[in-house]
């Protein structure tokens, strides 16, 4: 007889692994000067960041694709035990490219982790609990993005930096014991194909685009031979992908998924509004330390009001949207981050700070109004089978928004800053605040493709 799970343990397990992987980025942030003068790599930093989104972006679909294949336990498991390797390894380096490896190592885990987690929580939790569930565990990133600097300083302030990777170990333990120890699932075993030509067609593609994505302009010139023929090289195998996909029994990302309105709206929302949110938390903190004058340390805390905002709004929205309708949290998310947007272009060099705190309120309310929503309208608009692919692409254009947002932002800023006077900058960011809120136009116009309601039922079958 199958033993039941235990949906209390598993939930807890499955925050404190959410946890780890939301605190990493902002901990190892403000870690960083402490590691580039002790590994003696400052040339390299960016390398840090880079290689764990990469790694991150590019397994989340492979993993999504192998829980639906494998069982979400066994996915999960192996991912804990990556990103948890990959940390004490980081916390280990020696050399700056030693921790840019391990760094990957623990994007690949991380991969796993965050996907797979919130595919778990839609398996465990049914219609209004799922979506209840999914604005707690929205919280958990504002929670870390909180804790992240204050953790961070501690540890290189009294400790060391390496324990901001080793604090992964106990927690990584604990959340194992909780979900491996505790979930139990039913699904039929048979034999499996797996599409290895489709992976390593899609690991080839996406990893040449956000190569290229994140260095061109920058490390690289955009008409350079490298980024070029990166772009390239991604045209031609992701070409080939969709081809493949189109063979294969068992694809590893279903081409189906981008056929269904009631997948692809969510998707095209979700990299529209983490695009606009991606120029927000790079040059927000930038216009206050650099026009408004204050300090890195106040600059450094300059999101807080997005990410206490944006949570609260996830929870309320998970309360309420089965009584109110996903598709108006959905449509009201989308008109509030537009108009925060605009607030935001307006903006000078004269304007006040408690604008600034106002702006990022609206922002971040309006993107908690659209994410929760936008995740339990994906993942009820799929059967078990196929709901952690769904799930993981989910996690895939979020990150891919990102990029794409770092990359235009960072081109647009660059070709308005030939050198760094004040008036020059603040000339540079606020063309990318007009940018932001042109970019947030697309939110208004895709959320007008979502269908009704009524029709959930429809097309969860032709997903299926």
């Amino acid at each position: 007889m199958t033993k039941a799970t235990n949906r209390k343990v598993v939930t807890l397990g499955l925050l404190a692994s959410l946890f780890v992987g939301a605190l990493d980025t902002t901990v190892v942030s403000t870690a960083m000067p402490s590691i580039s003068a002790e590994l003696s790599g400052l040339s390299l930093i960016s390398w840090v960041f880079s290689i764990y989104t990469l790694t991150t972006c590019v397994a989340a679909p492979i993993f999504g694709k192998l829980s639906d294949l494998f069982g979400r336990r066994a996915v999960f498991t192996a991912g804990l035990i990556l990103f948890v390797l990959g940390s004490i390894l980081s916390g280990a380096s020696q050399t700056m490219p030693q921790l840019i490896w391990f760094r990957a190592l623990q994007g690949l885990g991380a991969g796993a982790l965050t996907p797979v987690t919130f595919t778990i929580i839609g398996d465990l939790y049914p219609g209004e609990q799922r979506a209840k569930m999914q604005g707690v565990f929205a919280s958990v990133w504002s929670i870390a993005g909180l804790l992240g600097p204050l953790v961070g300083g501690y540890f290189v302030d009294h400790i060391s930096w390496r324990w901001i990777f080793y604090m992964n170990l106990p927690i990584g333990i604990a959340a194992f014991i909780c979900v491996f120890g505790f979930l139990h699932e039913q699904f039929v075993k048979k034999a499996k194909q797996i599409d290895f030509t489709g992976a390593a067609l899609f690991t080839v593609g996406i990893t040449s685009l956000l190569y290229a994505l994140l260095n061109g302009g920058h490390a690289h010139a955009w008409s350079s031979s490298l980024i070029l023929s990166l772009f390239a090289v991604s045209v031609v195998f992701i070409l080939l992908f969709l081809y493949t996909e189109t063979r294969v029994k068992e694809p590893m990302l279903p081409l189906s998924l981008f056929r269904n309105r009631m997948l692809n709206v969510p998707y095209m929302i979700n990299f529209f509004g983490f695009c606009v949110t991606a120029g927000v938390m790079i040059y927000m903190p930038m216009w206050i330390q650099t026009v408004l004058g204050h300090n890195a340390t106040s600059s450094g805390f300059t999101l807080v009001p997005m990410t206490i905002a944006w949570p609260i709004a996830s929870n309320l929205t998970g309360r309420y949207m089965f009584r109110l309708g996903t598709r108006a949290f959905v449509i009201s998310g989308a008109v509030i981050v537009a108009l925060g947007s605009l607030w935001l272009a307006t903006i000078n060099t004269s304007s006040p700070y408690i604008y600034i705190i106002g702006i990022l309120i609206v922002l971040g309310f309006g993107m908690g109004c659209l994410t929760t929503p936008s995740m339990v309208i994906i993942q009820n608009a799929v059967e078990w089978q196929m709901r952690g692919v769904a799930t993981s692409t989910s996690s895939f254009m979020n990150t891919l928004g990102q990029t794409v947002g770092v990359a235009f932002f960072g081109t647009l800023f660059n070709s308005a800053v030939t050198n760094s006077t004040p008036a020059q900058l603040a000339t540079g960011m606020h063309w990318v605040f007009i940018a932001i809120f042109i970019i947030s136009l697309p939110l208004l116009s895709v959320i007008g493709l979502l269908p009704s309601q009524r029709k959930a039922v429809q097309t969860k079958q032709q997903a299926s």
